[in-house]
């Protein structure tokens, strides 16, 4: 009967260590996934890639986007800038829109790659652009 006593016991021990070496790995996280302690995407990433931004650009001023960026014209009369000669995708239309074509207002357009590409304001303009860009 001892011996049964003894078995049981130690079996007991035996479950109790691994049922709590399993719930510490299972909580040994530092916090839920996707907050600070261990997040999806960096807050940097979503500021530049993710959030539009938005521009107010004076007469003559440019803004030039990097590959990828989506460039959308909101308020006032902007032209294409392109020194490639292959223009914009505009996305709402489905063509491109070549340089010194004005671009039509809340259509959605993609600077393809980094290379000079952007718009430039004919009178002051209101730019929602989502990606890096530059304005001179």
């Amino acid at each position: 009967m001892r011996l049964n006593k003894a078995k049981t016991a130690i079996m007991l021990l035996i479950a109790g260590a691994v049922l709590s070496l399993l719930g510490y790995a299972a909580f040994a996280g530092d916090g839920e996934p996707g907050g600070s302690g261990d997040p999806l995407v960096t807050q940097s990433y979503v500021d530049q890639y993710v959030q539009w931004r938005v521009a107010e650009l004076k007469s003559g001023q440019v803004l030039k986007g990097g590959a990828g960026t989506e460039i959308i014209v909101r308020r006032g009369q902007a032209a294409v800038v392109d020194s490639t000669g292959n223009g914009i995708p505009d996305l709402t239309a489905g063509a491109d829109i070549y340089g010194g074509s004005t671009v039509p207002v809340n259509h959605l357009l993609l600077v393809p790659r980094e290379d000079g590409r952007g718009v430039k304001a004919l009178s002051p303009v209101v730019v929602m652009y989502r990606g890096e860009a530059t304005i001179r």
